[in-house]
């Protein structure tokens, strides 16, 4: 199972706590993972991709093994920590300001 964890704003939309796990079938990938995570959770779909081209929403960081993996490739695998279960993908809503 994968370890998920999500911002307040996600937790309220999906009714859920600060961590979710998910089943992920095939390599795990960013890609892989939300896909996973949109079906289990239908109402996040859009808020953390862009329904259309399925690109990271511009505030949204993706967090693991404590690297930003926000600019990596979505098909590109992740750590084998996160694979385990031993390191969660952390979802970061992403501030800005000044």
């Amino acid at each position: 199972m994968i370890r998920v964890e999500l911002p307040f704003h996600l937790r309220n939309l999906a009714q859920t706590g600060k961590e979710v796990t998910i089943q992920v079938e095939g390599p795990v990938t960013q890609r892989a993972i939300l896909d996973a995570l949109e079906a289990e959770y239908p109402m996040l779909r859009g808020t953390i991709r862009d329904h259309g081209t399925q690109q990271r929403r511009p505030f949204i960081r993706f967090f693991t093994c404590g690297q930003d993996w926000s600019h990596e490739s979505p098909d590109a695998p992740l750590p084998e920590a996160v694979a385990a279960g031993t390191e969660p993908f952390r979802v970061v809503g992403a501030m800005a300001g000044g």
